[in-house]
């Protein structure tokens, strides 16, 4: 896209083990807010469905989704889970027909702080479990929109997905920056 920033509904998504965060943006990208906690569905993906069912819900423009690199900014075991949900995603968000795009955006520390922010609400540490994945997806949607002003882009690293082979036989992958 040239320019301006296309106007629209962003998501911040935060995956676990087993539990999935989503935040959503309001159409101009000002605030981040909780949306909900999703048990993650390793075998079925019904988690990613829920994700695809909000963002066509809200008519989502770009979806983000947290890439938990280390404190020396390596990848782990949880980055790569991380990238393969947020490929999965992009692709079963290509397969509904939903025009959002699939970004990744580094979230080192957004869950220790959305730990920390509970803590200081006055939330005690066994009730932070059921909000703590909604918190962090917000922490890391927050970030994505801070990048996203200073940039006049859209933040992270784009998801590409597999296109499959076309009319002349080629095959490769497309970003979804150009849907």
């Amino acid at each position: 896209m040239s320019g301006a920033l296309q106007r629209g509904v962003r998501l911040g998504v935060d995956v676990g083990k087993s539990r999935v965060g989503l935040a959503a943006s309001d159409p101009d990208g000002i605030l981040a807010t909780p949306v909900k906690t999703l048990r993650r569905d390793l075998k079925k993906g019904f988690d990613r469905r829920l994700i695809v069912r909000e963002a066509l819900e809200r008519q989502a423009v770009v979806v983000y989704v947290g890439s938990p690199v280390n404190m020396q900014g390596r990848f782990t075991q949880s980055t790569e889970d991380a990238h393969r949900y947020a490929e999965d995603l992009a692709a079963e968000l290509l397969e509904a027909g939903s025009p959002a795009r699939v970004h990744l955006v580094d979230e080192r520390l957004s869950t220790v702080t959305a730990h920390r922010q509970l803590h200081e609400a006055g939330r005690g540490s066994r009730t932070h479990r059921e909000v703590v994945d909604q918190v962090a997806a917000v922490q890391i949607l927050e970030h994505a929109l801070n990048m996203q002003q200073s940039l006049q882009r859209d933040a992270g690293r784009p998801v590409l997905v597999p296109v499959p082979k076309g009319p002349e036989g080629e095959d490769g992958t497309r970003g979804r920056s150009d849907s």
